[in-house]
């Protein structure tokens, strides 16, 4: 598994650091488009505005139309018939590199390009159903976003999935690829929502995001203020979407504060990146790949002052400073009853009371076995973090008051109640009750599934 981290890191990495202008160099330029070309595309929208209309209908009012972007510029011209569909080209984001050098250029250096790799490297991902994975049903159904080198993008096509590597269409769904689209925030809501990430919600039921709901509507002025996702995480159309704090609430340098020091050290060895011993392990390489988190003061700092910039386009810099400084102690003090968790678990470990898994590499709890945790205790770790922690800094980021105190602040506070609990009855009984695995069924992407008896 670790070796398979390293080489998932270093092959996005290689991949993601050619420019596009080299990526795309197979691409004939739009501008360059034939007569020959046109007459493919028109052969295209006649056969398939009877056997898929949805999408020509919306290619002819999409821009593309407009300009001359037909079928063929994207899907190639090797497909011209109902036998030979399998030669039709999936685009990806090297293919809208031909007109839109600039934003592929700048989204290949941001968080969202290293959605895939992120996912491939979390070390149970194995586990879960393909259909979850790379069917894109679950998690992949968003990491998806991410970019893939051509032997992922390979890969996937030899198991069944030949689709979900566009990237750009997350945002701009096809085929009307509307800019408007992308730009309202409601673009954002289908990933960013749910379990571990539900800005939507947060932001949706803010200040910020109730003026805009009330500005689509009409009720509030075209011309007043009201901030959406995009205005403070893609400035000015900046496609290299970055926060601060990066996912997960962690960075580099330690923290002054010996305590913090102390907590967050605790909660980089149960992500595995340290090892008990406070070594750095090979999971973080994986973590530099998947740029989950800041690990230097400057990059922070570039990415905190380009939110205070941001936030002073309506508020005083003083004001803004102070909410973000803000989020950063609400940070500090979730790391707090996060670490008195972990280390209650780790005790156990350290005493012989829990096992150490076969798949483990040290006997301390794994926070990024997810739900595949083999404890119940454990499995309750992991929801203070992936969850609870999450909500509460989340919430005070996005002006949530109900979503980082009920739905974070005082869920951790209870989660830790209960770790320490169970804790106590493993200790009055001497071990922790079985382990219960639970394999999902083996079953390819290109097999049907079974059919209800």
């Amino acid at each position: 598994m670790r070796l398979r981290l390293r080489v998932l890191g270093t092959i996005f990495l290689i991949g993601s650091a050619l420019p596009i202008s080299a990526r795309s160099a197979n691409h004939p330029s739009v501008a360059s488009q034939t007569s020959a070309e046109t007459s493919v595309s028109a052969k295209c929208v006649e056969c398939h505005s009877k056997a898929t209309p949805g999408p020509v209908a919306d290619w002819k009012q999409s821009k593309h139309e407009g300009v001359g972007v037909g079928c063929d510029t994207c899907h190639g011209s090797e497909h011209m018939t109902a036998e030979d569909v399998a030669k039709a080209k999936i685009p990806t984001p090297e293919t809208c590199g031909q007109c839109h050098q600039t934003q592929v250029e700048q989204f290949s250096k941001g968080k969202h390009a290293k959605a895939w790799v992120a996912m491939e490297a979390m070390p149970t991902i194995h586990y879960q159903p393909m259909a979850m994975t790379e069917g894109m049903k679950g998690c992949g159904g968003c990491h998806k976003l991410g970019l893939k080198s051509p032997e992922q993008i390979a890969t996937l096509a030899k198991e069944g999935s030949r689709f979900g590597i566009a990237s750009c269409d997350a945002c701009h769904t096809r085929h009307t690829f509307s800019v408007a689209e992308a730009r309202s925030p409601q673009a954002c809501e289908t990933c960013h929502m749910g379990f571990d990430h539900p800005q939507w919600q947060m932001y949706e039921s803010s200040k910020h995001g109730v003026r805009s709901g009330l500005k689509q509507l009409n009720i509030q002025s075209q011309n007043s203020v009201a901030p959406t996702c995009q205005t403070c995480h893609m400035q000015n159309g900046d496609h290299e979407v970055h926060t601060a704090w990066g996912f997960l609430a962690l960075r580099l340098p330690m923290p002054e504060d010996k305590q913090w020091a102390d907590d967050r050290a605790a909660i980089l060895m149960a992500l595995g990146v340290l090892d008990p011993t406070g070594k750095p392990t090979a999971r973080l390489q994986a973590v530099k790949a998947a740029d989950i988190a800041r690990l230097d003061q400057a990059s922070w700092q570039t990415d905190r002052d380009k939110m205070l910039k941001t936030c002073n386009q309506c508020h005083s810099i003083n004001f803004a400073r102070q909410q973000l400084e803000y989020g950063d102690d609400m940070i500090r003090n979730a790391d707090h009853l996060m670490a008195d968790g972990i280390r209650t678990v780790a005790a156990l470990y350290k005493d012989g009371l829990l096992p150490k898994p076969k798949n483990y590499a040290y006997a301390y709890p794994d926070l990024l076995t997810f739900h595949d945790a083999p404890t119940r205790i454990e499995q309750t770790l992991f929801v203070m973090f992936l969850e609870h922690r999450m909500r509460t800094f989340q919430g005070v980021f996005h002006s949530s008051p109900d979503y980082a105190l009920w739905y974070g602040w005082s869920e951790m506070q209870r989660d830790l109640t209960d770790i320490k609990e169970q804790a106590g009855e493993i200790r009055r009984m001497g071990h922790a009750p079985a382990a219960v695995s639970i394999a999902p069924v083996k079953q390819s992407a290109s097999e049907p599934p079974p059919v209800p008896r």
